[in-house]
């Protein structure tokens, strides 16, 4: 049985729910949903510019974490973006 997951701190959230490819229906699109915690690392990480430690204290998560999670969402964009999946957006951890 996992541990249980200790939540994280996240205080942006995407101003869209989905990106998808133009021209295709969705009812045609294979969907990846990327968590909010993994938005929350792309975003602290890569548009806000912090290191990976800066961003693992602002989320409340080590840093070793934190770039599992950096690691898990990169993964998720680019697959969305080189194979023509729609990337769906969790909007919390409810």
């Amino acid at each position: 049985m996992p541990r249980p997951r200790i939540p994280r701190a996240v205080c942006g959230y995407p101003a869209n729910s989905c990106f998808k490819p133009n021209g295709v229906p969705m009812a045609q699109l294979e969907q990846i949903t990327l968590a909010s915690d993994e938005y929350e690392a792309l975003r602290l990480v890569d548009l806000e510019g912090m290191q990976q430690q800066q961003a693992a204290v602002q989320m409340e998560v080590s840093r070793q974490t934190l770039a599992n999670i950096l690691k898990s969402a990169r993964f998720k964009v680019v697959d969305c973006l080189t194979q023509g999946k729609a990337l769906m957006m969790q909007a919390s951890d409810d």
